[in-house]
């Protein structure tokens, strides 16, 4: 039976989630398996990798043959190079003493990269928090000063305005002023307009009463004839 080292796809759609398997070769990708190896989360940065190393490597010495992508996790993981220092042991090339020896060198270079890269994504994502937040302090800034500048000119605008409305107002009495005196001067001319008429009656009075006086001017004359 051909054994092979795969990924079986799980997890959600568009957010995979994997387990590392051992399995027939004839089995579809997500059927039946031999057993468990281990997970491999894609959707973290970088990739979450959990392996039974042990395990791994037993089924790389009972000659399973892991698929390129499982072949990735296990270099990375350290198994292909655990399964080459036991060949290397087998053939009496070295100890098991420094196989383990070499391997754990290996496994603490390997930690050590890891965790350069984690400290890196980490320093790049505050930086880019820290840029971003920036970047909206000076918008912020600059929203308040162009808020401050146009509350400047609407008070600039109010004060040039604000004469203009003091000179309509004191104008206003004035106008007032000389309709109240034309007022005036028309009620003193109705007023003196009767007093005229008066004279006149009065001076047009007299004719009238001495009209009668001219027969009496004519009854001294006859009674001078007599």
């Amino acid at each position: 039976m051909s054994v092979k080292i795969r990924l079986q796809r799980h997890g959600k759609k568009q957010k995979p989630f994997y387990w590392i398997v051992a399995a027939d070769a004839r089995s579809k990708r997500d059927g039946r398996y031999l057993e468990k190896l281990g997970t491999y989360n894609p959707n973290t940065n970088p990739a979450t990798i959990e392996l039974n190393l042990d395990q791994a490597v037993q089924w790389l010495h009972n000659g399973a043959q892991p698929t390129d992508t499982a072949r990735a996790i296990l270099s990375y993981k350290g198994a292909l190079m655990k399964h080459h220092l036991d060949g290397g042991v087998r053939k009496g090339a070295l100890t098991q003493e420094q196989a383990d020896a070499k391997l754990a060198k290996w496994l603490e270079d390997k930690a050590g990269k890891v965790t350069a890269k984690k400290e890196g994504l980490t320093k790049a994502q505050s930086d880019a928090k820290a840029k971003a937040l920036k970047a909206e302090k000076a918008a912020n800034d600059k929203r308040a000063a162009a808020a401050v500048e146009a509350a400047k000119v609407e008070e600039e605008v109010a004060v040039e305005e604000a004469p203009e409305v003091a000179v309509e107002e004191t104008e206003a009495p004035e106008v007032v002023a000389e309709v109240a005196v034309e007022e005036t001067v028309a009620e003193v001319a109705t007023e003196e307009a009767p007093a005229a008429e008066e004279v006149v009656a009065e001076a047009e009075t007299p004719a009238v009463e001495e009209a009668p006086e001219a027969p009496a001017a004519e009854e001294t004359n006859e009674e001078k004839e007599a």
